[in-house]
């Protein structure tokens, strides 16, 4: 399955201008897209509730609550009939991907945002920051990766890597963000709207997005790694093949490209959908255990004289006790002293010299 993690999304996006987008990714071959709602403003108050305004298209994700089956938008079904002409049998196609809803924050100062993380896990599927300074970018890529909240943690991490990021970088930051779980996202749109355009400012914003990449996939070492569209419209999608060409030639080896696209796009999809799911986003019960309830009542596993296994300890204590009393015996038996040859029956060479000694006064 190739996944699409980010088809840009605003409230005045036309809905037959939607649909023909997510049509189309679908006949390009991606199963799972998410539509992206972009906040750039300043983030609401405590007591100002957060409300997802993205409509939800599809069915949830299988990964998600509420998502059983294949969450597709599927057309009308026929019943195939026998025929003698070499015509196919009609088939169901997919009218839509399954759709996500997601919200990208652009992060100027991290101290008004991080408090609100968890509201934004909760109303949308996906959460990504959108850093613009240094230290949004080290914020997001060791504390707010690490959040108390499951649902707060930010899946992705996506730049603008068409404009100069002002800052550097560094493996050791980038890292710490891959080995949380968080991924970083290119957007290869960002370079055909560049493209498209002419003059100094389409160049120069080409010349910035390429050096970027080569930068991200340089400080990552090609690991963590998703590729999006970021696309407004249909012009602004491309097929998988094309994108992993096009990230071949910006730094990023085939495999790794491929591993963009699907790999790595899906478990981003799916840990969130755990955090959603899950308890505390770490213990995912999907079924008990077969003989749980036996397992209770036997505090253990039986062996065949209705012990468990708790009563193995007890059974090396007696054990060893046993072992040292026989030894213990032995030794008695092996007469090391005077008094021990008098319990066996034996004489030792002192008490016989003394029986020969009052045997010659007696008859004397």
């Amino acid at each position: 399955m190739l996944y699409d993690l980010n088809i840009a999304w605003s409230p005045g996006t036309p809905a037959a201008d939607l649909e023909r987008t997510l049509k189309f990714a679908k006949n390009l071959g991606y199963d799972v897209v998410a539509l992206n709602h972009i906040i750039s403003g300043p983030i609401p108050t405590q007591p100002t509730p957060i409300t997802n305004p993205i409509p939800q298209l599809t069915p949830p994700h299988p990964s998600y609550p509420g998502g059983g089956t294949a969450a597709t938008t599927t057309a009308t079904k026929t019943k195939p009939t026998i025929s003698t002409t070499t015509a196919p049998p009609p088939t169901t196609t997919p009218l839509l991907p399954t759709t996500l809803r997601r919200a990208t924050l652009s992060i100027t100062d991290p101290s008004t945002t991080n408090y609100r993380l968890g509201d934004f896990g909760r109303a949308y599927d996906l959460v990504a920051l959108r850093p613009t300074t240094e230290r949004a970018f080290a914020w997001a890529c060791t504390t707010a990766s690490s959040a108390g909240d499951a649902a707060g943690a930010p899946a992705l991490v996506s730049l603008d890597l068409s404009a100069p990021l002002g800052w550097h970088l560094h493996h050791r930051t980038a890292m710490a963000a891959v080995q949380r779980g968080v991924r970083f996202e290119v957007c290869y749109a960002q370079a055909l709207r560049a493209g498209s355009g002419a003059g100094v400012e389409a160049g120069r914003a080409r010349v910035n997005f390429i050096g970027n990449v080569q930068a991200l996939v340089r400080a990552t070492k090609g690991r963590g790694v998703v590729v999006s569209s970021e696309a407004r419209g249909v012009l602004g999608l491309r097929g998988p093949a094309d994108v992993v060409n096009l990230m071949a030639v910006w730094g990023l080896g085939p495999e790794k490209g491929f591993a963009a696209l699907g790999e790595g796009a899906r478990a981003v999809v799916v840990n969130e959908g755990v955090k959603r799911r899950g308890f505390r986003g770490v213990v995912d019960i999907v079924r008990p255990a077969e003989g749980g309830e036996e397992m209770r009542k036997g505090g253990g596993s039986g062996n065949g004289n209705g012990e468990g296994e708790g009563g193995n300890g007890n059974k090396v204590g007696k054990k060893q006790k046993q072992q040292g009393q026989q030894g213990q015996k032995r030794k008695n038996e092996g007469g090391g002293g005077g008094g021990g040859g008098g319990q066996t029956g034996e004489v030792s060479k002192r008490q016989a010299k003394k029986m020969r000694k009052e045997a010659s006064q007696s008859k004397a």
